[in-house]
């Protein structure tokens, strides 16, 4: 039963209703808080996986990083290195630090202009903003990095691939990451046959990286997502509110909740949590629940805040139904990601 008040030093997210502009959405085009750091030297490539150093490599050279060409000899041309296409996409699995990448890419890249954001962020720079609008803003900048590209609607597809065109003809290069390549996006989603043209003529644009490995999130976490009992949630919601500032919610609301407020303003439904509470976590059936979830949890997880929840375990909260359809891929990225926090709480 959800309490009539939250406890002292905690708030609720259902309290929230935040607001974002389209100069602020602009403005936060940048990477995570986690990533600020992030360079070409700082990632970590498994040795195992000879295809991490490979796309290290090629990625500093896209962003003009990379070793000097070996000159040729008195009668001997230097060898030629191959042309680049405007846009990289880099294409591998949960936690192979795809998105460190990019946003070596993003500090490595000597530009005037250049932007950050998940694909969700940009999406909704068109909705606030006007598709035209939107265009003039971005025209002329020098690259343009979108973090888990995904075409999940018909709507998404024109407007990306009419936007990437646009941009990719002035000058600007692109920088993407995601878990399916160009040329299978919206497989399995929706009718993906019928926007075939479409989504090829965005892939043309990108050379394809691909990036294999396991999850580095995976490497250091033994079992499932952590699970509190009603007394070792309050503990560490009252310990989290002590030190700084926790939410606390019911599962249920919070997914209703996330219903009402558009998907990219979940950023700003947690500014300045140090912890998010989560009360009587249950199996989602529903796919747009579920979706909502995944865009919430990703917000979560840049913004590496911490989870604590009681009920179901997070790493069980989408259905078997729902692992195996189209969406899976996202699912099990969220999954992998609520693990972690779980783990951080």
């Amino acid at each position: 039963m959800t309490e009539s008040t939250p406890r002292a030093g905690t708030v609720r997210l259902t309290d929230r209703q935040p607001v974002v502009t389209g100069p602020e959405m602009l403005a936060g085009l940048v990477p995570p808080p986690q990533f600020d750091d992030a360079t070409f030297e700082s990632y970590r490539a498994d040795s195992a996986y000879p295809s991490q150093e490979s796309a290290k490599e090629l990625l500093q050279r896209f962003a003009g990083r990379g070793t000097a060409a070996k000159r040729g000899g008195l009668f001997r041309r230097a060898p030629k290195e191959p042309e680049l296409k405007p846009g990289v996409y880099l294409d591998g699995g949960f936690g192979v630090g795809k998105t460190h990448l990019l946003a070596s890419i993003y500090h490595a890249m000597p530009a005037r202009r250049k932007y950050f954001g998940s694909f969700i962020e940009y999406t909704a720079l068109v909705g606030a903003l006007g598709y035209k609008n939107t265009v003039d803003l971005l025209r002329g900048a020098d690259l343009i990095c979108i973090d888990e590209f995904e075409l999940d609607d018909p709507g998404d597809t024109m407007v990306m691939t009419r936007l990437l065109g646009e941009l990719v003809t002035s000058g600007t290069r692109l920088a993407a990451t995601s878990n399916t390549p160009p040329n299978a996006l919206g497989e399995g989603r929706f009718a993906a046959q019928d926007f075939l043209r479409e989504i090829h003529q965005m892939s043309d644009s990108f050379q394809t990286i691909r990036i294999d490995g396991v999850d580095f999130r995976q490497r250091a976490i033994d079992g499932h997502a952590v699970v509190l009992d009603e007394a070792a949630y309050a503990a560490r919601v009252d310990a989290a509110a002590a030190a700084g500032t926790a939410s606390d919610d019911e599962f249920d609301d919070l997914i209703r909740h996330l219903a009402r407020v558009h998907p990219s303003r979940y950023i700003r439904l947690i500014d300045g949590i140090d912890l998010v509470g989560l009360r009587g976590v249950r199996e989602l059936t529903d796919q747009s629940e579920a979706l909502r979830f995944v865009a919430f949890v990703d917000r979560v997880y840049d913004a590496q805040v911490p989870i604590a929840a009681t009920g179901r375990a997070l790493d069980a909260a989408f259905s078997e139904e729902m692992l195996a359809g189209g969406y899976r891929k996202k699912y099990l990225r969220a999954t992998s990601r609520l693990n972690a926090l779980t783990h951080s709480a």
